[in-house]
């Protein structure tokens, strides 16, 4: 809607003391001569705003103009109050800040949206992290944060995934990023982008000298390109597998989301088994978070260097086709970039069965024949002790 527009470019020109009528175009997609039209449509409305030609151009609101219009709907306030999860905001610095922000948003809204505000706060609510994933290192952002806002290199001390010591680097900051309740610092290094995670950062000096960025290249872009790398790296080898039919649900969830084929892998429980309740569930997905063994735990890209060097499983792919009975076998594709990385499948014990390729099954014989040597001992204790041998 028209009416919906004018108050757009009147609140983004509030933020910001001239935008190019390009720019204002693309955010709201329209042309830029339908911004030419709204802008005068304003000026007819009483807005003291004007147009300015030529390479520096742009839309502009007069100086000390303020409107306290703050044009939320009923359902952009529920969303704004419905997703402030307060884990980002507290690794900031920012929890009081918010809360404040709200408050006054709250008195700022119109009245008969603030119940619904008010509710969306009291009936969603988001946790960031994990299941089951611990206490997390303290981590301290703002030497990494006065970089980022005062556009400075930074000088790292940085302890790369497995390694003992920390290496030195000077690194051109883009910002910080937080995924899946982790926080990376996302920065030029050599003019190459990199992922340093954030709590392995033993020390961070911010320097006198100006961050130098590429040209024209934003947070949002960077982190898309290192995300992409990480997630779509080429499949090395295809794993043909049998699975069990009713561990079916937990193989997919542990082996990614990059399934070729999609489909209800899962029939409805039978009868005699019973409902495991919530715990059973959140141990369910905390597994799928949490593969076994260093070859096969998720990308953690955060290494200092290129997603390369992020290590892991990245599996990219994969199909399966479905049987009638629920304890049949169901036949499994998986993409892995490494042959190591299905290792994963031995947490499966018996109830995963690698068909294919033959080196894959070999690397697994081999650690399964290494396990046994750790616990074969063990196994004639219990055997002489009188012990049934399980």
């Amino acid at each position: 809607m028209k009416s919906d527009r004018l108050l757009s470019i009147l609140l983004l020109l509030q933020t910001r003391a001239r935008v190019p009528a390009g720019e204002l175009a693309e955010r709201l997609e329209v042309s830029v001569r339908t911004i030419y039209r709204d802008v005068e449509s304003l000026s007819a409305a009483g807005v003291p705003v004007y147009a300015e030609r030529g390479r520096h151009g742009g839309i502009s609101l007069l100086p000390g103009y303020r409107t306290d219009v703050t044009g939320l709907t009923s359902h952009e306030a529920r969303a704004l109050f419905a997703l402030t999860a307060p884990g980002s905001h507290s690794a900031l610095g920012l929890d009081g800040a918010l809360r404040s922000a709200l408050r006054k948003v709250m008195v700022a809204l119109p009245a008969p949206h603030r119940p619904t505000a008010e509710l969306a706060s009291r009936r969603i609510l988001i946790d960031p992290d994990r299941w089951m994933s611990g206490p997390r290192p303290t981590v301290d952002l703002n030497a990494l944060e006065t970089a980022v806002f005062t556009d400075r290199r930074l000088r790292l001390r940085y302890r790369h995934s497995g390694a003992t010591r920390s290496h030195t680097y000077t690194v051109d900051p883009y910002g910080l990023v937080a995924k899946a309740g982790t926080w990376y610092l996302v920065a030029d290094r050599g003019g190459t982008p990199r992922l340093f995670r954030a709590d392995r950062i033993t020390t961070a000096t911010v320097t006198d000298a100006p961050a130098r960025r590429r040209p024209g290249v934003e947070l949002a872009d960077a982190w898309e390109s290192l995300r992409r790398e990480v997630e779509e790296r080429p499949v090395a080898v295809r794993v043909r597998a049998r699975v069990r039919r009713s561990r079916l649900d937990m193989l997919v969830r542990i082996v990614g989301s990059l399934l070729a084929t999609r489909v209800e892998v899962l029939p409805e429980p039978a009868p005699d088994q019973p409902d495991p309740g919530p715990a059973a569930e959140a141990h369910a997905d905390a597994q799928a978070g949490a593969p076994v063994g260093a070859d096969a735990e998720r990308i953690d890209p955060a290494d200092g260097a290129s997603a390369d060097d992020a290590g892991g499983a990245a599996e990219v792919g994969g199909a399966y086709e479905v049987g009638d009975a629920y304890d049949e076998w169901v036949t499994v594709e998986i993409g892995y970039t490494v042959v190591g990385a299905a290792r994963q499948l031995l947490q499966f014990g018996p109830d995963v069965e690698v068909l294919d390729p033959p080196e894959v099954r070999a690397v697994l014989a081999a650690t399964a024949a290494r396990i046994t040597d750790l616990y074969g001992d063990d196994e004639l204790a219990g055997e002489s002790a009188g012990g049934p041998a399980q």
